[in-house]
């Protein structure tokens, strides 16, 4: 239990120093440092080594800092186009599969129906009812990797 306290103690302190943590952590940490010297010395190690970084200064050319945040800007808003792409293709999907599902013991009975009239082997209207199975899936896949592929070479293009 003893070694528990220690470990929490020392993730809250790094946690408080990188993204910050509740007041009821804080509360339990600054109790938990008030009585254990281990903890913290570590605290103030880190406290130290923090206020040391910060003192470093580094010259950045302003050029260099502006070219980066655009980039990094460019960079956020591609990340959210795709995101909301992403949604759209997965709404897509699934829409596809229900109707896909709702609809495939119609197309079934269709293609059977047609075989039968023509009086097609069973063979030939199975066939038939895998490629118009298959056929609408394979060629938005086609579209997509044609788009996904003119999508990557404007951005290279881009680039350079």
């Amino acid at each position: 239990m003893n070694a528990d306290i220690h470990e929490r103690a020392l993730r809250l302190i790094d946690a408080w120093h990188v993204e910050g943590i509740s007041t009821p952590d804080r509360v339990w940490l600054e109790a938990h440092l008030a009585d254990c010297e281990a903890c913290a010395a570590r605290a103030a190690a880190t406290e130290r080594v923090i206020q040391a970084v910060r003192r470093n200064t580094i010259a950045v050319d302003p050029a260099l800092v502006s070219t980066t945040q655009a980039r990094v800007r460019g960079q956020a808003r591609a990340m959210q186009e795709n995101q909301s792409r992403l949604r759209a293709v997965w709404i897509s999907c699934a829409l596809s599969w229900i109707l896909g599902a709702l609809t495939a013991p119609l197309l079934w009975q269709g293609i059977a129906w047609i075989g039968r009239r023509l009086e097609l082997s069973q063979a030939i209207w199975i066939l038939a009812f895998t490629l118009c199975w298959i056929a609408p899936a394979s060629l938005v896949a086609a579209f997509a990797a044609w788009k996904y592929s003119d999508a990557s070479e404007a951005a290279r293009t881009r680039r350079h």
